[in-house]
């Protein structure tokens, strides 16, 4: 049975149909996917069956994953499996959070961003997978950054062809009220991206941008924000922009060089929301093993 996208708008997003995720992906199932992946942006999985390990497992088909962070005194809630980035509402013993700076910390993900800009090396794929859902709320959000691009006025089109935007992780957590200053962020790691990404297999390009985008190389802090704040603005307008709502065993992939996304807001304190993401990174596998979100942590844990 062929692979069948169904799409959710006319230009971006597609519900896909048509594979056997009980086994592995055939080569041409798999560049299947690939091709929905490089038309729609971002592609849903309807009642996958998958667990962890399977999940892992499905992702890894798409390239080489990422690791999640290994925090100091914050133990991982899926230890048996590292690759999984825990993206829920919960605990590691599975219950409901009510530390303030943890909830504080995962509220910028409710900010229009694109997953791990704040690092040198960039994410492809995410693949979200929904274990327990909210009665209400808790959507994701996704946005067009290609089409948004392609109807930018032509002078900021110019602008952003020629300027790189540095990111921050924490610039982002600032914005959702987590308690740090401007002046520790500066302290922190930054990663420095270009502002548009060109895509070779559709000859497309996106604006690469998000809340994790702090200031932008060679304007002053405030115009360059502006600008930043323009473009997300310009790229959320409805017409780029839809939700995705999940029943447990539904996956979302999305690619992080042409999309933006944002979670839904829910009852956190009162519902369970159990999502759990795995990420591809950008380009070929390291030749050795590396672990660059728990090195990013440690580089921006206070000395003193």
């Amino acid at each position: 049975m062929a692979l069948t996208a169904t799409p959710i708008t006319p230009r971006f997003g597609a519900e896909i149909s048509g594979l056997d995720l009980s086994k592995p992906l055939s080569e041409e199932a798999l560049a299947e996917l690939i091709d929905a992946m490089n038309t729609w942006g971002v592609c849903v999985l309807r009642g996958t069956g998958f667990n962890n390990e399977t999940h892992v497992a499905f992702s890894r088909s798409l390239g080489h994953l990422e690791t999640a962070p290994a925090v100091k005194n914050r133990p991982r809630r899926h230890p048996d499996t590292p690759e999984i980035f825990d993206a829920s509402n919960l605990t590691p013993a599975g219950e409901i959070l009510v530390d303030e700076n943890m909830v504080l910390h995962k509220k910028g993900d409710r900010l229009w961003h694109t997953d791990s800009s704040f690092m040198e090396l960039r994410s492809a794929y995410s693949l979200l997978l929904a274990y327990e859902v909210p009665k209400k709320g808790g959507l994701t959000y996704f946005a067009d950054m290609r089409s948004a691009y392609e109807d930018l006025p032509a002078e900021i089109r110019e602008i952003i062809k020629t300027h790189k935007a540095e990111h921050s992780l924490w610039y982002s957590r600032l914005l959702a009220g987590f308690p740090i200053t401007e002046e520790e962020i500066d302290e922190r790691p930054k990663a420095l991206q270009p502002m548009i990404m060109p895509q070779e297999a559709t000859g497309r390009t996106a604006i690469y941008i998000g809340s994790h985008a702090m200031d932008v190389v060679g304007m002053p802090r405030d115009e360059g924000r502006a600008l930043i704040k323009y473009l997300i603005e310009f790229a959320t307008q409805p017409q780029y922009t839809f939700g995705v709502t999940y029943e447990p065993g539904d996956l979302v992939i999305w690619d992080n060089l042409t999309t933006m996304h944002r979670g839904g807001d829910f009852d956190l304190f009162n519902e369970r929301r159990d999502m759990r993401r795995t990420t591809v990174r950008e380009g070929d596998a390291p030749e050795h093993a590396d672990d660059p979100f728990t090195a990013y942590f440690a580089a921006s844990t206070p000395t003193n």
